[in-house]
């Protein structure tokens, strides 16, 4: 195995960028590795079937951390609306800033991604609500869907970093 853990190392540090993170993944695809020998078809390539093993286990580990992400920014989401529904003038005045921020951040989004955060996100929409409403494959719903966040945060963390300027050349103007 000594031979392989390199390959798996660099398999694992792709997918997590920071060396402690691809150390522990290492150990863990091993682990998995030794558990599942036994599937191991011995007229394969042990270098291809561990690769794969690795990718696949980097994938779910993503894909698991991922989530935990999500389900923690949901829960801060529904404590910060709870606070903000208080009697709170302060709370409100935020919560109303927050609300336009947000909203000039959406307005600078190219029509067909804002479209499907609005509609996924605001709006609750499930995908294949979605997939119907628009005429697309449920694959494009999810891809615009991604592409759309990952542009309003690229937006929004712009916005929010002094002297700095969008890809459009102004500010983001929350005045409404």
């Amino acid at each position: 195995m000594a031979r392989y853990r390199r390959r798996v190392f660099h398999i694992a540090y792709k997918f997590t960028g920071k060396h402690d993170q691809a150390e522990d993944l290492t150990q863990e695809i091993f682990l998995k590795l030794f558990k599942s020998l036994d599937k191991f078809n011995r007229d394969a390539d042990f270098g291809t079937w561990l690769t794969s093993v690795a990718r696949n286990y980097c994938i779910d580990h993503y894909r698991a951390s991922k989530r935990e992400r999500e389900v923690m920014v949901e829960d801060l989401l529904a404590f910060d609306q709870a606070v903000s529904s208080s009697g709170n003038p302060q709370r409100r005045l935020e919560e109303s800033d927050r609300r336009s921020f947000l909203r000039a951040g959406l307005e600078r989004l190219p029509d067909k991604l804002r479209e499907a955060v609005v509609l996924r996100d605001l709006q609750g929409l499930s995908y294949q609500e979605m997939a119907d409403r628009l005429n697309l494959p449920e694959g494009t719903v999810k891809s615009r869907i991604n592409r759309g966040r990952e542009e309003l945060a690229r937006l929004l963390l712009r916005a929010q970093q002094p002297g700095r300027r969008t890809r459009r050349g102004g500010r983001l103007d929350v005045r409404r």
